[in-house]
């Protein structure tokens, strides 16, 4: 009688773990690569999943968007400035059978390449560039690590550029170039202004010689402009086609 409890157990106990070994339960963001005696025989799931223990092994693969931080990169710009830039991957698989064949560590594996990515990528370009043009930088290292991960199932969705870690003497610098190109370009605005007003004076000057009753009506309302100031001294403006008069008077005396 003891012995049939002893077989009974026994039978029980050898029932629970083939039930473990062979039931596999995969979430819906879950698959898993099955292998038969060591060869790759397909990708099941989401789900039930029956097993033959021994003979076969199931690796789980979470099909999730993962998000990983790239630290902080040594960079040197085109224009020869040393900066720090970290960054955050997105990426996901997209095929389970080529992340676990094809790469023995694929997270690890897509950190390595996304931190040689961003320094390659980055320091084609000059330090404006990183700074005022990160969208398209981002969408640069993003296209260029996709290309190299589809070979292991990986797709990259997304890059983002966190932060760029200047020294405080490249600080300065950049200070002292955005001032120089402010007052540029107040330089430049002021020149134009100039120049405008230049060019309508002229064509003013055109259009009254042309109207001599214009040029009086000018003289008189500069007179009247003047008479309307509070001030002790008068001037009053000659009109020029009265010196022509009083030179040709003379030259003719």
């Amino acid at each position: 009688m003891m012995l049939d409890y002893f077989t009974y157990a026994a039978i029980a106990l050898l029932v629970i773990i083939f039930l473990t070994q062979a039931v596999r339960v995969l979430r819906e963001y879950e698959r898993g690569v099955v292998f038969t005696l060591g060869r790759f025989t397909g990708v099941k799931g989401p789900g039930l999943i029956i097993l033959i223990p021994v003979v076969q092994q199931l690796v789980k693969v979470d099909l999730r968007v993962v998000v990983q931080v790239v630290p902080p990169q040594d960079v040197i710009s085109r224009d020869n400035v040393s900066v720090k830039v970290n960054a955050v991957l997105y990426f996901r698989i997209v095929d389970p059978e080529r992340a676990i064949i094809k790469v023995s560590d694929y997270m690890a594996a897509t950190s390595q390449l996304a931190q040689t990515t961003l320094r390659s990528v980055l320091g084609k370009h000059e330090l404006d560039e990183m700074l005022a043009e990160r969208d398209r930088l981002n969408a640069d290292i993003q296209e260029t690590l996709d290309k190299q991960t589809d070979v292991w199932g990986i797709k990259v969705t997304a890059v983002e550029i966190k932060d760029i870690d200047i020294n405080e003497t490249m600080v300065r610098a950049i200070a002292k170039q955005a001032e120089a190109e402010r007052l540029r370009r107040a330089k430049v605005i002021n020149a134009m202004g100039e120049q405008q007003a230049a060019e309508k004076l002229v064509e003013a000057g055109r259009i009254l010689a042309q109207e001599p009753q214009a040029m009086q009506l000018r003289y008189f309302a500069a007179l009247h402009d003047i008479a309307g100031e509070r001030s002790s001294t008068v001037v009053f403006p000659l009109p020029m086609n009265l010196l022509d008069h009083l030179t040709l008077r003379s030259e003719a005396t």
